[in-house]
């Protein structure tokens, strides 16, 4: 299938899952997910009217992005994130969906620039307690944000989670609602006026929309198996 009959089937996806859950498909956007795909394929979903791209490489989407400069995109930055990196992150990107330390957090608020506006940040939560996987633990989310709604330049927007994979629909789900529960408990705790939740992929789209997510990262089920021979 094309990249454009696969947008379709994943945007019919979404509707149903919003639709079996009562929510309305305009609070739950698509993050197409392009790392390791060349910028033609980041065109041929921008013909179908995507427009936010999800990368985990920073050199790789440096480079797309001067390839694609004649395009309107939001871009996201979705990986770890080294502190030699965050100021090529901080100049180039919207959305930062992986801060999991204050360190990191820190310096992409010293080095946004002025001229741009607030970087969108979600703290990346490490849910199933994954020794493999970048996230702070849930015990220490509360403090990071308090501290990182302080800092200048960014605007705190919610969490991120990648779930250990799982077959399972119910393990899906209740791996999802921890995610919502942490988001609710800063927000009532801090005040904080969270809207965002970054969960779901293509194997598990269905329990992230049934839990609240608004970022589905979709890879994939758009483009396609990823390549990492080069």
């Amino acid at each position: 299938m094309s990249i454009a009959e696969n947008i379709t089937k994943v945007r019919k996806q979404i509707r149903e899952a919003a639709q079996a859950f009562s929510r309305e498909p305009a609070q739950i956007h698509l993050l197409a997910v392009s790392k390791t795909k060349p910028a033609s394929a980041i065109r041929e979903a921008y013909a179908c009217q995507i427009t936010d791209f999800g990368e985990n490489y920073l050199q790789e989407a440096l480079t797309k992005q001067q390839e694609l400069n004649d395009l309107k995109l939001t871009w996201h930055f979705i990986g770890p994130i080294q502190s030699n990196k965050t100021k090529l992150v901080a100049e180039n990107f919207t959305w930062v969906h992986s801060v999991d330390r204050l360190k990191i957090a820190e310096r992409l608020s010293n080095q946004r620039p002025e001229y741009l506006p607030d970087l969108n940040i979600c703290l990346q939560v490490n849910i199933s307690n994954e020794d493999s996987k970048s996230g702070c633990a849930p015990e220490q989310l509360v403090e990071l944000a308090r501290q990182v709604s302080q800092l200048p330049k960014l605007k705190l927007r919610g969490l991120m989670a990648i779930p250990a994979p799982c077959d399972d629909y119910a393990e899906q789900q209740q791996n999802f609602a921890q995610v919502r529960q942490l988001l609710e408990q800063i927000i009532i705790e801090l005040n904080l006026p969270l809207d965002t939740l970054s969960m779901g992929m293509t194997h598990d789209l269905q329990a992230a929309v049934a839990q609240g997510s608004t970022w589905l990262r979709i890879g994939t089920a758009i483009f396609g198996e990823r390549q990492y021979n080069n």
